[in-house]
């Protein structure tokens, strides 16, 4: 049976996520605390406790696509209306929220997951049913996970035209700190000090500095609550980076040579064009080891096409 699909919260993610779904013939609807105008056809309520009644009668997969600062609320509505769905969530950090899930009482059938796409740009307008078209998607492979739902979880990951990175909660964070979190609090240094360079320098900006700030222009309340949730591996990923910037202006200083740093950078970005990922297509959820092989795969830089 096709599970249903209802997502809670319905911007940029949860939006696109819903359109993918509906797109791809799941049956699907969408709660959003303000009303979405126009709803293009989709089906969208702002009216959390029925749209949790619903997924409740249809036994649907519940996907809770708010920001951290909105968490609490929305796992209380689905603990009080939709206790014995299938969960999961697309949050950037996954120990928090499995903690937070955890405390509602809502742990024996969830499963994290993290699409690992998006945009500078947000709310449902910003959406897309295209959004996740080759992406990696995290679905956590924690201990004591619900398989089945795993591979619900999975499956509409799939669905959405993503592919599926097996991770344990603190790897994925760990991780993530590196590859996402870090690159927003760098864009926003590098546009503030671009800023700071006046309209000469503003005007001079070219194709590195608008790459390299891309991400500066999301919403910095939303910027917050993703970064500040993921304190600790973002605490150490901004350790390696202060590290490795004083290393580069003693060098400068000294030696008058950035010879290391640009070598060391330069390696490891032809490390990701040459990455070579293994592609897995017949996944056993059924052995004794079944959890550990999926995050071994993840951990080697696999990934899942099919299942």
């Amino acid at each position: 049976m096709t599970r249903p699909v209802c997502v809670l919260g319905l911007g940029l993610i949860g939006g696109s996520l819903l359109r993918a779904a509906t797109d791809a013939g799941r049956p699907a609807w969408g709660y959003n605390r303000s009303p979405v105008a126009p709803a293009d056809g989709y089906d969208v309520s702002s009216d959390l406790p029925a749209t949790l009644r619903r997924a409740a009668d249809a036994d649907a997969l519940v996907v809770v696509a708010v920001p951290m600062t909105a968490l609490q609320p929305v796992l209380a509505a689905v603990a009080e209306h939709a206790p014995g769905c299938a969960l999961t969530d697309a949050v950037s950090v996954k120990a928090p929220v499995a903690a937070a899930v955890a405390q509602h009482g809502l742990a024996a059938r969830y499963v994290g997951g993290h699409p690992m796409a998006g945009t500078a740009h947000s709310g449902w307008a910003a959406g897309s049913a295209t959004l996740f078209r080759d992406a990696a998607w995290v679905v956590a492979a924690d201990d004591g996970l619900d398989l089945d739902v795993w591979r619900d979880v999975a499956q509409l990951a799939l669905v959405c035209g993503a592919h599926v990175v097996p991770a344990s909660a603190e790897e994925h964070d760990r991780a993530v700190a590196a590859i996402s979190h870090l690159p927003h609090v760098l864009a926003a240094v590098l546009a503030a000090v671009g800023g700071e360079g006046g309209e000469l320098a503003l005007s001079l900006a070219a194709g590195s500095f608008r790459d390299g700030t891309r991400v500066a222009a999301t919403r910095p309340e939303l910027v917050q609550a993703m970064c500040e949730a993921n304190r600790s591996s973002l605490l150490d990923a901004l350790e390696d980076t202060l590290t490795r910037l004083t290393n580069a202006r003693d060098s400068l200083r000294d030696n008058a040579t950035l010879g290391s740093t640009v070598a060391a950078g330069h390696t490891a970005r032809l490390r990701l064009d040459e990455l070579h990922r293994t592609e897995v297509t017949d996944v056993d959820l059924t052995g004794p080891q079944a959890l550990e092989r999926l995050r071994a795969l993840g951990r080697n830089g696999g990934m899942i096409r099919r299942l």
